[in-house]
């Protein structure tokens, strides 16, 4: 009898285009991604990766039998969502991710929304940024992830995956109480040139956009401070240690000391909700992004 999470590893395998980017996707070690395809050889009696360079490569027989293991895997998410359709109603455990911003700004009216009217469904939300709930999605550990991309860099989606707009979340510029440019109806970025920068912790997507914008403003940032929640990047910035981009979902209440100054040129972060597309027929599905496109403000489209 074949594995199906050994099957799911294979997979991920072709997927992701190595061992080591398997694992990181699984979330397991090198070391056990490559015991279990040594047990699926043994299983199959086939050769199911070759060596390739430093990495690996699927032989021929690997290929076929990952062609089955995509089919299979895609008809056990359908048989899923069909047994939830055959029930007409939302029920069960609905395991969600989101960032850190759109927990706090969304999910609260979202999920009071789904326990009012749907109470036999349960919802775990866990707090992940985008790269990490893409990753989970992926290999079926969550069933659903609110993530984000900006207006001047998309964020890439993996295949397999379904995805609804809920908001455009505009971004406006946080500056210490008695900047120079606090008055101003919009500021442009360029302005702040030689200011002292607050931002996301680095390698983040956030944290990388921040930089791709601010070069392509001929600005070099200086960055002084980093930290991952709003609520401590406004206190930093309400201190007078230096300015930030500042989202404005989820970042009420404002601290006294932050002013906050739109950009001319509008900068905005599209929010999405995004699923497995086998898991479309799910009700659970449709009923908690209709809940967060209601708690966004944002019409069915």
């Amino acid at each position: 009898m074949l594995s199906l999470e050994r099957l799911r590893i294979l997979h991920a395998i072709e997927t992701y285009g190595s061992v080591s980017a398997a694992a990181d996707v699984l979330g397991v070690t090198t070391s056990a991604v490559s015991q279990q395809m040594a047990k699926l050889e043994r299983e199959t009696a086939q050769t199911l990766l070759a060596k390739n360079g430093r990495g690996v490569r699927l032989t021929d027989a690997g290929r076929l039998l990952c062609g089955h293991a995509g089919r299979i895997l895609s008809l056990v998410e359908l048989a899923h969502a069909d047994l939830e359709a055959h029930r007409g109603a939302a029920v069960g455990e609905l395991r969600a991710a989101a960032f850190p911003t759109a927990v706090r700004g969304l999910f609260p009216a979202a999920l009071g929304a789904l326990r009012a009217g749907h109470p036999g469904l349960r919802p775990v939300v866990h707090e992940l940024e985008p790269k990490e709930s893409l990753a989970r999605l992926a290999r079926g550990d969550i069933d659903l992830a609110v993530v984000l991309d900006w207006y001047n860099k998309p964020l890439s989606l993996p295949a397999g995956l379904a995805k609804a707009p809920l908001l455009d979340d505009i971004v406006d510029v946080a500056l210490p109480a008695g900047h120079r440019l606090e008055s101003r109806p919009w500021i442009e970025l360029d302005e702040l040139a030689d200011e002292d920068w607050i931002t996301w912790p680095d390698g983040g997507f956030c944290h990388e956009w921040l930089l791709f914008t601010l070069r392509g403003k001929g600005v070099e940032p200086r960055i002084s401070h980093h930290a991952e929640e709003h609520a401590t990047v406004l206190a930093l910035v309400a201190a007078g240690l230096g300015v930030a981009v500042m989202p404005r979902l989820g970042r009420d209440p404002m601290p006294e000391g932050v002013r906050i100054a739109p950009v001319r040129h509008t900068m905005r972060r599209h929010v999405y909700a995004v699923w497995r597309e086998d898991a479309d027929r799910r009700p659970a599905i449709r009923v908690a992004v209709e809940a967060l496109r209601r708690s966004a403000g944002q019409p069915r489209v």
